[in-house]
């Protein structure tokens, strides 16, 4: 698979994973419902859809960084320095991506609160 390729198919699944988001936000309109929200567990039930949707925002914005950088990587000649590699990562916007030392733990960080972006 090039490299083009690869990048194509991330945004593509940050495409597909943004359009599951409109189920989930008619779900919380209808739980935000003033008759329901007094319940308890209708509200533990809207928080937990905020913060899901917090993680497919992650996830899209991950999918979105790596996709750049495989496009700039592709761009690279074959010999090119491991430090413009790097310097490629460090430009992502997303910590855990551009940190070295942060990759592959987001998942084992606390994010806070749930709130809607």
């Amino acid at each position: 698979m090039s490299l083009h390729r690869l990048a194509r198919e991330l945004d593509e699944t940050a495409r597909q994973s943004a359009a599951m988001v409109e189920g989930f936000t008619e779900a919380l309109d209808i739980l935000s419902d003033g008759k329901l929200n007094k319940d308890p567990s209708v509200r533990d039930a809207i928080m937990m859809i905020i913060t899901a949707l917090q993680g497919q925002d992650r996830i899209e914005q991950r999918c979105h960084n790596m996709a750049l950088a495989t496009r700039q990587f592709a761009l690279l000649p074959t010999a090119a320095p491991e430090s413009v590699y790097d310097e490629i990562w460090s430009s992502l916007s997303l910590d855990e991506l551009r940190v070295s030392s942060m990759s592959g733990i987001a998942a084992l960080q606390n994010h806070g609160d749930a709130e809607l972006f």
